[in-house]
């Protein structure tokens, strides 16, 4: 009894425990694309600082003395405009809680997916809302594996956003300029990944053309929208978040 004390006891710290640097995060974090919890200090023009916000376990985490220092989250997939930045710095409050979702390292920060709460239970994501406004352009997230699912589902969503900037003229895309830019950009990069799968590509444009969506293929996407913001609700971001903690502690 004493020795499974012991262990749960040290569990429980290690459920509990404040990162402050990204090497402190465990692998199985990243490759599991966990979502934390941080308060937001300042956005630079590096990125934004967070400091991250620990699982609170009774006893325990009042007993800890809790390190001090803020993350470097860049938003992945994003490259931010200056007028980006500004509406930044405008939008979230110091101070504000935000959840992040992690995807890479890279070198002294993080490539994540930033999502802050609208209402009680949906979330918004940051990259998207940027490039929905038309304050930023897509790059591509090379530090992930290119055959992965996560992958494709974040660049198929970031190039939607995109799109309908530039179908509505918003932010940089009000120049003509830009948007034949734009095309050259497909030869640049995206093509020469989309060219690995065929499929995908078809598929992406023929959900993306509206007029051949059938009635049962728009609601179909209006379920998956639902059901995306419902896993992405402050309440499931919780329990996934301590679920995944929980994982950890017990390896």
């Amino acid at each position: 009894m004493a020795v499974a004390g012991v262990m749960l006891f040290a569990r429980s710290i290690k459920l509990t425990t404040k990162f402050i640097s990204p090497s402190e995060i465990p692998k199985e974090f990243i490759k599991n694309n966990v979502k934390l919890r941080g308060r937001l200090h300042r956005v630079t023009e590096k990125g934004l600082e967070l400091e991250h916000i620990p699982i609170h376990v009774p006893l325990i985490s009042s007993w800890r003395r809790q390190p001090c220092g803020v993350l470097l989250i860049k938003l992945a997939g994003v490259e931010l405009t200056e007028a980006g930045h500004l509406w930044l710095r405008k939008e979230l409050k110091p101070f504000q809680v935000l959840w992040f979702q992690l995807l890479a390292r890279d070198n002294s920060s993080l490539l994540c997916y930033l999502l802050v709460n609208r209402g009680l239970y949906f979330t918004v994501s940051l990259n998207e809302e940027i490039l929905r406004r038309g304050l930023g352009k897509t790059v591509l997230i090379k530090e992930l594996d290119h055959n992965s699912r996560v992958y494709w589902t974040i660049h198929k969503n970031l190039l939607k956003a995109e799109l309908k900037a530039i179908r509505r003229g918003e932010g940089i895309w009000k120049e003509d300029t830009e948007k034949s830019s734009y095309m050259e950009k497909y030869k640049g990069s995206w093509r020469e990944i989309w060219s690995e799968d065929h499929s995908f590509k078809r598929r992406l444009l023929w959900e993306m053309d509206p007029r051949r969506k059938s009635f049962y293929e728009r609601l179909k996407s209006q379920c998956e929208k639902y059901k995306d913001k419902l896993s992405n609700s402050s309440f499931m971001l919780k329990v996934r978040e301590f679920l995944s903690r929980v994982k950890l502690g017990k390896r």
